[in-house]
């Protein structure tokens, strides 16, 4: 292999034919420890998938599955709801997806598509009536919900995974291998920035330079029409009520409120924490400390950092990840003492740094690598990631995002936001699930839901 190939790694690096090849050596390994996957089928027999949420990133986990059955139909926009019934016309409908849990007996599988704050209701009925879950991230809307779900897909044993697709990439999977194999040597630093800026800003100008979609800097007074074929009660769920107002939907501009999601901490942290949060076998970290503009009530900031810091894990040692996003950088980056990529992951080891994106990495510096050959691939790659959740339900091997690890990523990304709201470097007690030293935390760790809705 060359320098280049072993440096810059695109993600057509490895074909199906190697991808079956070193599954068919590793992944043997892998389903012998895996969870038993209940009701598990012919890969040639379809899955019968009901799908809540047909809109937005609902259509597009529609086109992913279409190889499969789609029974059902849910949404609370019947605009969305209707235009998928086109295609899938023998396909129940539904705008509630509670009542879609009535007729559980004709599906073996829920894709679950809605807003960041129904995540969780939609995923845990299904998961108690030992229905195979794939959820868009994040897994939940926050600490509380992501353990609740959790522990119920470790009890219930079915196919599991978080809408996380640059976790199926090859990079991601060649970045894993190379730092786990010791190629940069121990780990004790990495930083993660993306220069979305995507929430709460100072003014309208600092929102126009910032580029966002949507520019808010104030909760809305009044209200506005409800859109025709909304159901506006249904889609507020558990979130507290409010009169509808354009500001808050359709999507993403609902992400970058609190009441409905957590920003791109929460969203896009999903993806890019999730390589370093992989590759160092992170879980719960120790503190957790956040920077940034004094939180708004309302609104999630555009620009922030959060600092953890995690403790040695068997023989690797602690590491502290340092979260950037909007117009917050690594100083490494604002000094040019790296390539000034508008998103990446540095990883800093003992022996050099590793710079990382979706699609490519490369080493630092780059001469004292010349001659570098890295390891044989050790992690099975993927047909692809929705195809990963299908082969998991027919009783192949478990995805590698699957609850088990997104609750933990989720958590993680979660806590970086309570300790900006809070304004403390946070100290965490995992099992208790408290910040030992913040008893404000508690009010966004969990929340009290609107009535009606319970999650149990």
């Amino acid at each position: 292999m060359t320098t280049k190939q072993e440096n810059i790694i695109t993600s057509n690096r490895f074909n199906r034919r190697s991808f079956l090849k070193t599954s068919a050596t590793i992944g043997a390994t892998a389903t012998l420890s895996a969870p038993n996957i209940l009701r598990a089928r012919n890969l040639n027999e379809k899955l019968n998938i009901a799908m809540i949420g047909s809109g937005g990133r609902g259509r597009r986990n529609l086109a992913e599955f279409k190889s499969e059955n789609i029974v059902a139909l849910c949404d609370v926009n019947e605009n969305n709801l209707n235009s998928a019934a086109l295609k899938y016309s023998k396909a129940r409908k539904a705008t509630d997806f509670r009542k879609l849990f009535d007729h559980q007996k004709e599906f073996d599988a829920v894709v679950v598509s809605t807003c960041e704050h129904t995540h969780a209701f939609a995923t845990l009925p299904a998961l108690q009536l030992g229905k195979h879950v794939y959820c868009e991230k994040p897994l939940t809307y926050n600490i509380e919900e992501a353990r609740i779900i959790r522990m119920a897909a470790r009890r219930t044993k079915v196919a599991t995974q978080m809408g996380t697709q640059n976790h199926a990439n090859n990079n991601y999977r060649r970045v894993v291998e190379l730092i786990q194999s010791g190629a940069i040597g121990p780990v004790r630093e990495v930083h993660v920035w993306h220069s979305r800026a995507w929430g709460w800003h100072k003014s309208e100008q600092v929102a126009r330079k910032a580029k966002d979609r949507f520019i808010v800097v104030r909760t809305p007074k009044g209200s506005n029409p409800i859109p025709v074929g909304l159901d506006w009660d249904l889609w507020l769920g558990p979130a507290p009520a409010r009169p509808f107002h354009n500001d808050y939907f359709p999507g993403p501009k609902w992400y970058r409120w609190w009441d409905f999601g957590n920003g791109t901490m929460s969203d896009l942290g999903s993806h890019w924490v999730d390589l370093p949060f992989w590759a160092l076998k992170l879980e719960a970290p120790l503190t957790v400390e956040a920077r940034g503009p004094k939180p708004h009530h309302d609104i999630a900031p555009a620009s922030m950092q959060a600092i953890y810091e995690y403790g040695a894990r068997g023989e690797l040692p602690p590491v502290k990840l340092t979260w950037y996003q909007g117009l917050e950088k690594p100083q490494i980056w604002k000094q040019n003492g790296i390539p000034k990529w508008a998103n990446g992951h540095l990883f800093i080891g003992d022996k050099g740094l590793l710079l990382s994106d979706y699609r490519k990495h490369v080493f630092l510096p780059e001469e004292k690598f010349a001659d570098f050959k890295g390891p044989d691939p050790f992690i099975p790659r993927s047909p692809g990631h929705h195809e990963d959740w299908i082969a998991a339900c027919k009783g192949g091997a478990p995805t590698l995002s699957d609850f088990e690890y997104a609750g933990l990523l989720t958590e993680a990304n979660h806590l970086g936001n309570v300790a900006f709201r809070t304004g403390k470097k946070l100290e965490w007690d995992t099992k208790t699930m408290r910040a030992t030293n913040a008893p404000n935390a508690e009010q966004f760790i969990r929340r009290d839901y609107r009535k009606g809705w319970k999650l149990s």
